[in-house]
């Protein structure tokens, strides 16, 4: 969703850019499929047969490793022969495989990589979880036993001898960690955050969103958004006990609140919530989540790691205050009691208390909310289409200099 959304900033200011992706689901024009879908599936599959083999046929960290052993050859598809440029995003799940990308280093072009997490500057894992080995090496994985971690980044390494990749992360937060990765170190890093369009995520009538889809219109809702809303990853756990806190400090709370779930399971977590809840469910119609997020007082994103959540940037778009823990790159997006709450990490008692803070706070000024009018701001000043795609024309810049005249 951020690279597609880059692409459009890029096209919009001038670059012919185009999106290869594995699994095409539109029918653009400027984005591209790899060939013979059949394939992708068989490649997927055996890249996780590999990790639950060395995983001694568990299924514990299945997904939350990669090790690039299988990919397609993209170097001769006419979209990389016309390319200036090459940009990777998330390649993992059998796309790109470590092969794969040193044919695209030797191919002689410019290559810029955006990080949506740590992948690229360690062996295996997307998220360290506190995990110090890639500073040095990655070698005993606390995800997966014996030896597979070491081998993967044995294999990077030789991918990225004597060539030259311009990273980008899309927090401050995420570069300074990839900043102490022994296995990229010494490559160009900057941070850019992602790109949205503003024109389609704003502020709508609240009372109209709220009717189409079915939530209460004379109560405050308090919203979470998750792709799959029981990854540990997200705080459910932690949003779970906030409300309960939130509820007992606050009696009147019951009354006049509501809360919204949005994504996979989320009626799985109805129940275990303290206040009236309604699980919308997995929707992908972006005009449909634009929907969502305006019936929201609140949007609540407790992260125990994250890198720069499109759900908040999404959320303020829309004029709503967010609220989440002091983690990743989410201080970098909360302006804390200026446009929502930043709460001291893994502290439900905080989380409960910002969560309070807004929803007070939140009281229309001249018939336009003050904290969503700060956030729709934040979004226009530091994440609108032009000002991304104007620092992301000057890495391709300054990486086609580096390649052509060693600058």
């Amino acid at each position: 969703m951020a690279c597609n959304r880059l692409m459009e900033a890029l096209n919009n200011s001038g670059v012919k850019a185009k999106m290869l992706v594995r699994d095409k689901e539109t029918d653009s024009i400027t984005v591209a499929a790899l060939e013979h879908q059949w394939l992708q599936q068989w490649r997927f599959i055996w890249e996780r047969l590999v990790i639950f083999v060395h995983s001694r046929f568990s299924k514990k960290h299945l997904f939350e490793i990669d090790i690039a052993n299988t990919g397609a050859d993209i170097t001769q598809m006419q979209e990389f022969k016309d390319a200036d440029v090459v940009h990777l995003h998330w390649i993992n799940q059998g796309m790109l495989s470590l092969s794969d990308i040193a044919k695209i280093l030797k191919s002689g072009k410019p290559v810029v990589w955006t990080m949506h997490d740590l992948w690229p500057a360690t062996a295996l894992c997307h998220y360290v979880r506190g995990c110090t080995q890639f500073t040095v090496q990655c070698n005993n994985c606390p995800l997966i036993p014996g030896s597979l971690a070491s081998s993967v980044w044995r294999r990077k390494t030789c991918m990225l001898r004597n060539n030259t990749i311009h990273f980008v992360t899309c927090s401050r937060w995420l570069m300074n960690e990839a900043k102490k990765s022994a296995l990229i170190s010494g490559m160009p890093i900057c941070s850019i955050p992602n790109a949205i369009d503003t024109h389609v995520f704003r502020p709508t009538d609240k009372k109209a969103a709220r009717e189409a889809n079915e939530l209460p219109v004379n109560k405050r809702i308090i919203l979470f958004v998750s792709q799959k809303v029981t990854d540990k990853r997200k705080g459910m756990d932690y949003f779970i006990s906030a409300i309960d806190i939130l509820v007992k400090k606050y009696p009147d709370t019951k009354e006049d609140t509501a809360i919204a779930i949005l994504g996979g399971h989320s009626e799985d977590v109805t129940e275990s919530l303290s206040l009236p809840a309604f699980p919308l469910g997995y929707i992908s119609n972006p005009q449909q989540i634009v929907s969502v997020y305006n019936t929201a007082t609140v949007f609540v994103l407790p992260s125990l790691e994250d890198n720069l959540p499109n759900t908040i940037m999404e959320s303020m778009a829309c004029g709503v205050p967010c609220v989440g823990f002091k983690v990743g790159g989410i201080p970098e997006m909360i302006d804390h009691k200026k446009n929502g709450y930043v709460a001291e990490f893994k502290n439900a008692d905080d989380l409960a208390e910002g969560i309070h803070w807004v929803l007070e706070s939140n009281v229309p000024e001249d018939g336009e909310n003050a904290l969503g009018k700060e956030a729709v701001t934040k979004v226009h000043r530091c994440y609108s289409q032009n000002t991304v795609a104007m620092k992301y024309i000057n890495v391709y810049d300054e990486a086609l200099a580096h390649k052509h005249y060693n600058l």
